[in-house]
């Protein structure tokens, strides 16, 4: 398992990134403008973003801009094979396409992409940029360069409600988080631009941008929960909203990783993942997940809501990422759960624990690695500590599943901090980070990359 990568793993950035915002394809979630023909250039621009996906082997589009029908437009994306991609289409001519060698399949992590035009350029590769973390990209399966001088659909003006960020027009919608979006309409500008490479750590980090954008730019910061799509570069290109409301506003960013269910370590078939990979849907019994960030120290808190529970059983509880086959938690010696039937599981064992849970409950989890400890809570009362002895010289992941009962789908939904429902509890941890439903004990901490870099070792699976 790789330590954390990215700005993930700074507690001082410098320059900190408040916002993102979470996209979900199956609410077609997305934001739409109406882009103005008057234009600064449609041969030069740039592109800057941070890009946190949910999901590999899927189309993810970042941004498509169209003029007049799906024959004539511009896009970036991941494509299903998770190589980034982008495409300059004009109709009756063959796509101007650059599709990287490079594949990029950590959900766990941000990433920063700044992509850079200037068909001016007399040599064809300089004509289209893309960089990757402060580095430019160069290994392409596919590397199509638009011809000197070509006006790039991507870059026009002109047409309405076709430009569009989360979405491809009359197709694809994306389940990602994106933060620190802007667009620079006339010039082609580098990385450095927006980020740097830590000085201490060598980690690559975002940094304020300070330039100019053009007519057409604009810059998404998602800080407004009134107006998530509102242009803060002082252009005023503000972009529609189209099914996203206050609750897709995340506290996770490139600055502050938070953890998520990990889409990546489940039983594929049997559990779907959903806003941000932080509800959970399981179809069968006996299947589960872990998280994306494991502990070994430390004192840390989390929240779960329960959703449809039917006459399945809930276990909620932490596991080692080796030792527990992705089944109920509390199947190995390794995995520890509180039930939803008042039990508790751990190496195939059980006995009673606490109250029972139901649909709306929310269960509080108070993992302490420094003693080897874990308690739950139910809507905020303590139900005690379930465990002692947890190995603590390995590390040790959230983990979720369901155990018994048949017919009926059970899901729930995860709060590491920024929770995908609506939550007016306010309950921050001692670093004032999270919203909870309960007091956050005393000591614990929400499970984010600033805290953890404070506070503990851990890594992400």
């Amino acid at each position: 398992m790789p330590l954390i990568l990215g700005t993930n793993s700074i507690k001082d950035t410098g320059y900190d990134v408040d916002n993102s915002l979470r996209f979900e394809s199956s609410s077609t979630d997305h934001l739409s403008r109406s882009k103005s023909s008057s234009e600064t250039s449609t041969t030069i621009g740039t592109f800057s973003f941070w890009v946190k996906r949910c999901e590999t082997g899927a189309t993810t589009p970042i941004y498509s801009n169209e003029v007049e029908d799906g024959n004539n437009r511009g896009y970036f994306t991941y494509i299903n094979t998770d190589n980034f991609y982008v495409n300059n289409s004009v109709s009756g001519q063959s796509d101007r396409v650059l599709s990287t060698t490079q594949k990029f399949r950590d959900l766990s992590a941000w990433s920063h992409f700044v992509v850079a035009f200037d068909t001016n350029q007399g040599t064809a590769s300089n004509r289209v940029k893309i960089y990757h973390n402060g580095n430019q990209i160069t290994a392409f399966g596919t590397a199509v360069y638009p011809n000197q001088n070509e006006n790039l659909k991507i870059l026009e003006g002109g047409q309405t409600n076709k430009e569009l960020v989360g979405k491809i027009y009359g197709a694809d919608n994306s389940r990602m988080y994106l933060a620190e979006f802007h667009h620079i309409d006339g010039q082609a500008l580098t990385p450095t631009d927006f980020g740097e490479f830590d000085e201490d750590s060598g980690i690559w980090k975002p940094i304020e941008y300070d330039g100019t954008y053009g007519n057409n730019g604009f810059y998404l910061d998602f800080e407004n929960s009134g107006s998530l799509g509102a242009d803060v570069s002082g252009n005023g290109n503000n972009f529609t909203v189209n099914n996203l409301t206050s609750i897709d506003q995340s506290t996770d960013t490139c600055t502050n990783n938070f953890a998520t269910i990990n889409s990546l370590d489940k039983n594929l078939s049997d559990v779907v993942l959903s806003e941000g990979n932080l509800k959970m849907t399981t179809t069968a019994v006996n299947k589960g997940s872990r998280a994306t960030i494991g502990v070994s120290s430390g004192k840390w808190f989390w929240e779960i809501k329960i959703g449809s529970k039917g006459n399945n059983d809930i276990l909620i509880g932490i596991a080692q990422p080796s030792n527990w086959s992705l089944d109920y938690v509390g199947s190995s010696s390794t995995s520890y759960s509180y039930a939803s039937s008042a039990q508790k599981y751990n190496n195939a064992s059980q006995s009673s624990y606490g109250a029972s849970f139901t649909t709306d409950d929310i269960i509080g989890v108070a993992l302490n690695m420094d003693d080897g400890e874990i308690a739950f809570y139910k809507n905020g009362s303590s139900q005690g500590t379930a465990y002692t002895g947890i190995p603590t010289t390995d590390f040790i992941l959230p983990a979720f599943s369901g155990q018994s009962g048949s017919g009926v789908d059970t899901d729930f939904s995860v709060n590491f901090g920024s929770p995908p429902y609506s939550e007016s509890g306010g309950n921050s941890d001692g670093n004032g980070y999270g919203n909870f439903s309960m007091s956050v004990p005393s000591g614990y901490y929400s499970l984010n990359t600033k805290n953890l870099s404070e506070f503990g070792w851990y890594y992400v699976s």
